[in-house]
């Protein structure tokens, strides 16, 4: 660490990297595939590795949720059942290097309320503040809801928030993706990639 408490890479005391939902349901093959969602475990893997090389926090989050959760098509819901706790499709994906002391935040876990964000109903704002994180770079599934609405969380509990730009992916590849970065930037988030910490 150097004098104005900067890491080598850009990287500072306070900071922490939040996966959202990076589960086998939302990748190819999955039971609510998210295109291209494979695409972005290579890259995350790069700040999962330089996160741990500092000895930063990580945190994942994950759908959890019982058989009959509310945003289930046959509960009326907008989705086909996926994530299912303890199932493989809730699993994290053989290919996610997580390292061990990984946070792991559980969201949307009752039958009767569904939770985009990772902060709604979970310790994940307590342990960002025991930890004493200040800055979150945050990436992940999907753009346009469970990584924009932790983003939108994480800005209206007073983090800086940077967006991953390169480790982020769409439901919707053509315009959602596009609409839901500008959506970040507007609220308060900024973008990053990869290079730009590494420089």
């Amino acid at each position: 660490m150097n004098n104005d408490g900067f890491m080598k890479g850009g990287l500072a005391a306070g900071d922490a990297l939040i996966l959202v939902d990076v589960q086998n349901d939302f990748l190819p093959g999955g039971s609510l595939a998210v295109p291209n969602g494979d695409e972005v475990i290579p890259v995350l893997n790069r700040y999962l590795a330089l996160f741990h090389g500092h000895g930063l926090p990580i945190f994942a989050t994950r759908d959890w949720h019982p058989p009959d959760h509310c945003s289930f098509l046959q509960q009326g819901g907008p989705w086909p059942p996926h994530c299912i706790a303890s199932t493989p499709g809730a699993a994290f994906p053989a290919s996610l290097e997580l390292p061990p002391d990984t946070h792991i935040i559980s969201k949307a876990v009752t039958p009767e309320k569904d939770a985009y964000s990772g902060f709604t109903d979970t310790e994940l704002n307590a342990l960002l503040q025991s930890s004493d994180a200040r800055r979150l770079f945050i990436g992940g599934i999907s753009a346009e809801y469970c990584v924009l609405n932790t983003v939108k969380d994480a800005l209206q509990y007073h983090y800086t928030v940077f967006a991953l730009n390169d480790a982020i992916c769409a439901m919707d590849i053509n315009s959602n993706h596009s609409h839901a970065l500008e959506e970040m930037v507007r609220l308060g988030a900024i973008l990053i990639c990869f290079k730009a910490l590494r420089a």
